[in-house]
């Protein structure tokens, strides 16, 4: 199972870096290269909404399903398990939402950047047109 957590980590940190690129100004010389590479790569990405519903799931199911420590009837190892297995779902669930996040900025900021390239043409135009 850890190695689809490395996975999801990393398509996080692909669209952190590409909403990073995009969004900082002074690039205007690599903007349009950046922009055509985040659009071809929207839809690869969409990949990680099901998976991150399906690892959301097995959280759920590893927590319903996991044996409760309550007062004496643990050991002090099966307490510290019992609490370190607590700590990795909180650590994934907000791996989860972080790609998430990243995945909606990154979709948003590309419309809103293409939608403002797209008028910068036209008022290009209307302005030679003049």
């Amino acid at each position: 199972m850890a190695l689809e957590w490395v996975v999801l980590g990393y398509a996080a940190a692909a669209e952190a870096i590409m909403v990073l690129l995009l969004t900082i100004p002074g690039l205007d010389a690599l903007r349009k290269g950046l922009i055509a590479v985040t659009k071809n790569l929207l839809k690869p990405f969409f990949s990680v909404v099901p998976f991150c519903v399906f690892l959301a799931m097995d959280i759920y199911w590893k927590y319903e399903t996991r044996p409760s420590c309550d007062g004496d009837s643990c050991t002090p190892t099966e307490h510290l398990r019992h609490q370190k297995s607590i700590m990795k779902s909180q650590r994934n669930a907000l791996l989860i939402a972080s790609a998430l996040l990243f995945y909606w900025l990154l979709f948003t900021v590309t419309k809103l950047v293409v939608k403002i390239d797209q008028l910068n043409q036209r008022v290009e135009r209307l302005k030679n047109r003049d």
